[in-house]
């Protein structure tokens, strides 16, 4: 079974990353002309479970609720997942990039579900984004990204902080409007990714990076 889980695919290079934020940029483009389109396609408990929308778990990655929304998930998505899928290959980055973001939806629905949160309407590209943020820390360990163009901070430092961050909004701002869970679900499935995927231990290649 390990051996199916692992097996590698055969190494190319498409720009998926591109493609992908250029489909996100065209729905988004479609979503100002046909406004329904985000009840349909974003992720929520009701229209899920009672209406049988049961593509929203996997839909809701791809709308996004405006234009700032959209602009700052596909330039994180640009600078970290052409460096991850040049690295990785095109299958495994679309792959990986995809199964984040679908589980992190199945995630968030089953958490509204048990919350009564009926009326979120989940949408964006956050939670894979941030879980390809997480691989890009894993596969580049010594990279410096500079926050604001200004301060430099080592990769693995920036995710831990993001992931610490977004716990404490999880508990302190529930309902400020942003899916904290989500982002937080999206950490946790790629770094399960690694480990299940790769037999990488995300925190023995940050302790080895850095002795």
């Amino acid at each position: 079974m390990a051996s199916i889980i692992r097996k590698p695919f055969k190494y190319s290079f498409k720009n998926a990353t591109i493609i992908i934020v250029l489909i996100n940029a065209g729905i988004f483009l479609l979503e100002k002309m046909f406004p329904q389109i985000q009840y349909f396609c974003s992720l929520n408990v009701y229209t899920c479970l009672a209406y049988k929308m049961f593509w929203q778990p996997f839909t809701y990655m791809f709308i996004h609720g405006s234009f700032t929304h959209v602009l700052f998930n596909m330039i994180g998505l640009f600078c970290f997942g052409l460096a991850v899928e040049k690295t990785v290959g095109t299958k495994e980055f679309v792959l990986m990039y995809l199964l984040i973001g679908f589980a992190g939806g199945i995630f968030s629905l089953v958490v509204y579900y048990f919350f009564g949160l009926y009326r979120v309407f989940l949408m964006g590209a956050s939670g894979a984004v941030y879980g390809i943020l997480l691989a890009y820390a894993i596969l580049f360990p010594r990279s410096t990204i500079f926050i604001w163009g200004l301060i430099p901070v080592p990769a693995p430092v920036l995710v831990i902080a993001y992931a610490l961050i977004e716990f404490f909004e999880q508990f302190f701002s529930f309902r400020d409007g942003v899916a904290h869970s989500v982002h937080l679900a999206g950490f946790a499935f790629a770094w399960l990714y690694f480990v299940v995927r790769f037999g990488i231990n995300p925190l023995k290649v940050w302790k080895n990076a850095y002795r």
